[in-house]
């Protein structure tokens, strides 16, 4: 069961999912996934909804069986009925055993902005000023960008079995390094990851240069190819 994210950072692996699969390396037959988020307002035929995303950038190109995709819908008729059946269909799977994030500069993981409860499970979101403009790249202007989605709360992707967390771009260095080392505090979502028993975080250099300006060496926690 793999939780999946969208954006610009996962276009890599996705990339990489692609080329293994393509190789014979390996198969997704048997694979159950869970989309970390939608936007409200936005369904498959929009090109900017994470459905439409998603399929375009692995699940038409491998052997995922489409009734073992689940992503929540942004347009649905009851949006807390669509929250609550995206909790259970995690459960009756038997919960997520990796779950990919990226992050924001803000430090949201998944929609889950600054300053929401811990606890959360999914849940509607109200966008933050600074991701609209982040995501603004995506869409023709800023005032396309929709301001609510549909997002896993932090309390579901910290029941996740193993995390992975990806990150690029200096832009970032500051946000991880203060998940990695700041306080536990909901005003930077991503930080209550030092508690989980087993994340894993690959960034570039760039990504690392607080990191590896303001710590000592260790080569068995940072690596660097």
């Amino acid at each position: 069961v793999l939780g999946l994210a969208t954006g610009s950072t996962p276009i890599g692996t996705d990339k990489y999912l692609k080329s293994m699969y393509m190789d014979g390396l390996i198969s997704f037959s048997r694979v159950t996934s869970f989309n970390l988020d939608e936007y409200i307002g936005l369904n498959e035929n929009s090109d900017q909804s994470y459905i439409y995303f998603m399929k375009q950038e692995l699940f038409n190109a491998v052997d995922i069986k489409e009734d073992h995709i689940h992503i929540p819908s942004g347009v649905s008729n009851d949006i807390q009925q669509e929250c609550r059946q995206y909790e259970t269909d995690i459960r009756k799977a038997g919960g997520i055993d990796l779950q990919l994030l990226g992050i924001g500069r803000n430090g949201h993981i998944g929609f889950n902005e600054p300053d929401l409860k811990f606890e959360a499970s999914t849940h509607l979101v109200s966008l933050d000023e600074d991701t609209i403009k982040a995501n603004a790249r995506f869409f023709s202007s800023e005032a396309e960008v929709p301001k609510e989605a549909i997002s896993m709360g932090i309390k579901t992707i910290m029941h996740a079995k193993k995390i992975v967390l990806l990150a690029s771009g200096k832009e970032k260095a500051s946000t991880i390094y203060q998940m990695v080392y700041g306080d536990i505090h909901p005003e930077l979502p991503a930080s209550v990851l030092q508690i989980h028993p087993d994340v894993t975080v690959i960034i570039d250099e760039a990504a690392a240069s607080e990191l590896l300006a303001q710590t000592p060496s260790d080569e068995n926690y940072i690596h660097i190819e």
